[in-house]
């Protein structure tokens, strides 16, 4: 009986969900394709867009949070981490719905997440976790909520700052709660959650948007999904191809940063190769670099973008270069920054070295002053391209070349 008592216990704290095995594949779940992505970072207090809630964590709360994904299909499952966690992550449970209009989910459409057949799971310390096949019927460009709640304090969160998107906080248990009255707290980060993947639909393979805040759309309209890879993924619904957002705000192809997390080179396997079905990768970046290390050379940049031309190719990856968008007038412009933006686009255009070029940077400039973004593009910083910046970007990549 005392045995009997134990093993409860265990199971209902997912303790020794590890030994359990995982349920048998399906013909419907024996192929994943990514269909919404967030890199993540290392905690951290306020920052430009304001206080989040990674350093302080949860505790007896839900966070709700709310993804469009790209491809649809008869079952999901979702990836969360805990990659910068110093104490293991311990989820008392949560649920995936399809979303109504701000915090509030379909009733009828909520789904336990089980891991291993629990509901409650403890992800070790830098460690990442992959729920169970979930049956719920979904359509590409559906947006779904992902309620996860914490009985006890979880330390501080890995997360993702720039969401551009609305996270939502209750008190208490609200995985079951399809209204929004329980959801008085709100933040622009995103928590936990790194991944939801789709199987049972006509998408097979996975196009990865790569870059730093542009691609991350943290200039376009909050709650819109006008990221340029969102407004891609419009171009491509319904067809073969997903596509996910590993964009990461600030982030730079050289250098691991504390609050903009790890460099372009660093995780370019994990945000990128490691994704389920990935076919192609379009990476758009080295502003940061040009803008916060007044010594980088487009030599080093060209070295670092061939590191990933052949990370690319050795998993037999496609790879597409986007050439750096302009940025005179913004914190980041200067005349030496400039000459080396030049310098690397040169060789993006003309090198032949990626399998396909788009050219942003073309897209984006002002004719009268190409060093500059077309005040029609301009989000306001003369850095950040607005939603009609975006759609052209994503206009912009030819898709026969993905």
């Amino acid at each position: 009986m005392r045995i009997h008592r134990l093993v409860g216990t265990l199971l209902a704290t997912g303790i020794i969900t590890a030994l359990l095995a995982p349920a048998p594949a399906s013909a419907s779940t024996s192929r994943w394709t990514a269909a919404w992505t967030t890199p993540v970072q290392r905690p951290m207090g306020e920052t430009w867009q304001g206080k989040n809630w990674s350093l302080d964590g949860f505790a007896d709360e839900s966070i709700r949070q709310v993804v469009r994904i790209s491809a649809g299909g008869s079952h999901l499952r979702i990836r969360l981490s805990n990659r910068y966690g110093s104490t293991p992550l311990r989820l008392t449970g949560a649920t995936v719905a399809k979303a109504g209009s701000g915090a509030s989910a379909v009733a009828g459409t909520t789904r336990d997440l089980t891991f291993r057949r629990v509901r409650s799971i403890a992800v070790p310390a830098g460690q990442d976790a992959v729920s169970d096949a979930i049956p719920l019927r979904t359509s590409a460009l559906e947006r779904l909520t992902i309620t996860l709640y914490f009985a006890t304090a979880t330390g501080p969160a890995t997360f993702h700052e720039s969401a551009a998107a609305t996270t939502y906080k209750a008190t208490g248990d609200h995985r079951y709660d399809s209204g929004v009255t329980a959801f008085t707290g709100e933040s622009h980060s995103s928590y936990y959650v790194t991944g939801v993947d789709t199987s049972g639909s006509s998408a097979r393979s996975t196009v990865v948007a790569f870059g730093d805040s542009i691609t991350d759309g943290v200039s376009s309209t909050h709650d819109a999904d006008n990221r340029y890879p969102d407004q891609l993924a419009e171009r491509l619904a319904g067809s073969r191809l997903s596509v996910v957002n590993a964009g990461l705000s600030g982030n730079r192809v050289l250098e691991d940063s504390d609050c903009c997390g790890d460099s372009a080179l660093s995780r370019f396997r994990r945000d990128v190769l490691d994704q389920p079905s990935v076919r192609t990768v379009i990476v758009s970046q080295g502003l940061n670099d040009l803008g916060f290390n007044p010594e980088v050379t487009a030599d080093q940049l060209i070295a670092a973008h061939r590191r990933l031309i052949k990370a690319a190719h050795s998993s037999d990856v496609r790879i597409v270069g986007g050439t750096i968008t302009p940025m005179k007038g913004s914190m980041l412009d200067s005349p030496h920054g400039e000459l080396v933006r030049r310098q690397v686009n040169q060789w993006i255009r003309t090198s032949g070295e990626y399998d396909a070029v788009v050219d942003f940077d073309a897209v984006l400039a002002d004719p009268a002053d190409p060093a500059a973004l077309r005040s029609a593009y301009n989000a306001g910083d003369a850095l950040h391209p607005n939603d009609a910046g975006l759609e052209a970007m994503a206009a912009a990549i030819d898709l026969a070349s993905l």
